[in-house]
């Protein structure tokens, strides 16, 4: 018999440890690049504008809204996209939420703009999930501002952590999550 110590996952608790312990260190290391964007007023009111936009997802329902009465052949689209949003938001922050019940970051301490807190858990971020769902919808529905689309939720997206409301690692599964529910339902229920 060999006296040397297993590190071959023999012990779940170690391995499950290891794994908070470097998804911890890659969520500090990409929060400290917003350090220095942190109280520069002009970026404050960027991300704390894109954060209040999104809650509840107003802001992609006030694009649908538009998409639906300016181009009435889109109107498809656009109950595609209204009906997806309310999915979404069901599956990550009723199911996924509460599967994982990740605390959130602490809030900054001298914040420049007061960001609505919300009382759901941290993980995945439902900001990230559904501005990237949208960013796929809208992408379908008028491809010529796919840039535009995607932009808005790369903004959002940033500002959850910017903001200290999501850690990185949130963000980035909600991102996953957006996506991968975006090109599923594309593929369910696809639009000319």
């Amino acid at each position: 018999m060999s006296n040397e110590t297993s590190t071959g996952g023999d012990n779940p608790a170690d391995d499950t440890a290891a794994w908070k312990k470097a998804v911890s260190s890659v969520d500090d290391t990409v929060d400290s690049w917003f350090t220095p964007l942190r109280g520069k007023r002009q970026v404050d009111r960027i991300f704390y504008l894109a954060s209040e936009g999104a809650d509840y997802s107003k802001a992609w329902h006030a694009i649908n809204l538009l998409m639906a009465l300016a181009m009435p052949s889109r109107r498809h689209h656009a109950v595609r996209l209204a009906v997806s949003l309310g999915v979404e938001s069901a599956f990550v922050n009723g199911l996924l939420k509460s599967v994982f019940e990740r605390e959130r970051p602490p809030l900054l301490p001298d914040a420049a703009f007061d960001v609505r807190r919300p009382k759901t858990k941290s993980f995945p971020s439902g900001h990230a999930s559904s501005a990237t769902l949208t960013a796929v919808l809208l992408s379908d529905a008028m491809p010529r501002g796919r840039r535009l689309w995607w932009l808005l939720a790369a903004i959002v997206s940033a500002s959850r952590v910017h903001n200290r409301m999501h850690h990185p690692s949130d963000v980035a599964a909600g991102l996953a999550v957006g996506t991968f529910m975006g090109r599923l339902i594309k593929r369910w229920f696809p639009l000319p």
